[in-house]
């Protein structure tokens, strides 16, 4: 299901205003704290009653000011998973994730419940009570509870951000699995630009209330002109590929759009897609093709646009195939290259620059809103 939203609301010192839609799949909300993320989320829960606001969830509205229409918080059949898994002490898993159930008003089944709990890993937790439970356990715990409500929507506020790397690492793939086996619309609240680049279908960027950019994960990234708002350091692009086949040095051979990719073994069978996140500091650029270089991954590429900021660094956004690359190198270089849209040149990255955290799995909605832009 499609999202529509549009929240203005004005505080002390600080304005609200922006107007989106999003297509099925997971729409992440990003930007630097106090941009305005969470008072959105909240504003679509029902939580806040602001100024002005329509929300739309497929056919479904749920507030219209213009209209005098407001929904309550517990009739807007939305599912709210927070930092913390805020699960209810005294009771085990199992009651837990029932009690999504018995708040919905709705009735469920057993099969339901089994098919969340498999999906979720969480299976041998059932009889535990969350004080037993490791950070990244609880959170999965909480995600199957409000899944379980029945949701028309699903609203995840940096549900990762109190969790060390591990426990990320751990629970990630879960997010992935969830977004391909369920078509609940995701509204994800992030500032952490991995996250973002593994899991969102669509990116909403927002800097002090106000709506920067909205569109397709790879687009939104790749572009030179919004790389300060992600950070020069994580800045970068977002990648689709398939694996080829998996080699016996250890490496994992892969096809983009734009041509061959090697990497460090990754655990994905030959014919499944993957999402890689290459960061634009690790992309150097070429006029020819290197030739006795150990950098394996060497990709044909053409400028289409150069955006340079007041230091030293030129963000140098590129056409490999379908795809859009990002390279950060100096004015002087991008100088001595004569670099302009529509020079053609040489991407080179190295294997072992794309770390595990930067390589997810894809989910089909992506695909096809990648393809259409």
């Amino acid at each position: 299901m499609s999202l529509s939203i549009s929240i203005q609301h004005r505080f002390e010192g600080f304005t609200l205003d922006t107007s989106f839609e999003a297509p099925a799949g997971v729409t992440a909300l990003f930007g630097s704290s106090g941009s305005g993320k969470t008072t959105l989320v909240n504003a679509v829960a029902g939580l806040l009653r602001t100024d002005q606001a329509r929300v739309q969830i497929g056919e479904r509205v749920l507030c219209d000011s213009a209209k005098g229409l407001f929904l309550p918080p517990h009739k807007r059949r939305i599912g709210y998973v927070f930092q913390e898994g805020r699960l209810f002490p005294h009771l085990t898993v199992r009651h837990n994730l029932r009690y999504g159930r018995w708040f919905s008003g709705r009735r469920g089944d057993r099969t339901e419940e089994a098919r969340v709990v498999d999906m979720l890993g969480i299976g041998d937790l059932l009889d535990r009570r969350p004080g037993a439970l490791s950070g990244g356990e609880k959170q999965r715990v909480a995600i199957g509870r409000a899944l379980l409500s029945q949701p028309l929507l699903l609203l995840m506020d940096e549900p990762l951000a109190a969790l060390d790397e591990a426990r990320k690492a751990e629970i990630l793939p879960y997010l992935e699995r969830l977004q391909d086996e369920t078509d609940i619309p995701i509204l994800y609240v992030s500032h952490s630009v991995a996250e973002v680049a593994r899991l969102a279908t669509t990116v909403v960027l927002l800097d002090k209330g106000k709506l920067l950019k909205t569109g397709p994960t790879a687009q939104v990234m790749s572009d030179p002109a919004l790389a300060p708002a992600f950070g020069l350091r994580e800045a970068g692009s977002v990648l689709a590929a398939t694996v080829t086949a998996h080699h016996a040095d250890g490496l994992t051979e892969l096809m983009a759009a734009g041509g061959q990719v090697f990497l460090p073994r990754i655990g994905v069978a030959p014919g499944n897609t993957v999402r890689l996140r290459i960061h634009a500091n690790d992309v150097m650029l070429s006029l020819d093709r290197p030739e006795r270089i150990s950098a394996l991954n060497v990709l044909p590429c053409k400028v289409t646009a150069i955006r340079s900021g007041g230091g030293p660094g030129a963000m140098v956004q590129l056409k490999a195939g379908q795809d859009q690359i990002l390279a950060r190198i100096t004015k002087r270089s991008a100088t001595l290259l004569d670099l302009h849209p529509g020079s053609e040149v040489f991407a080179i990255v190295k294997s072992v620059s794309v770390a595990q955290a930067d390589i997810g799995a894809r989910d089909q909605s992506m695909a096809k809103s990648d393809t259409t832009t």
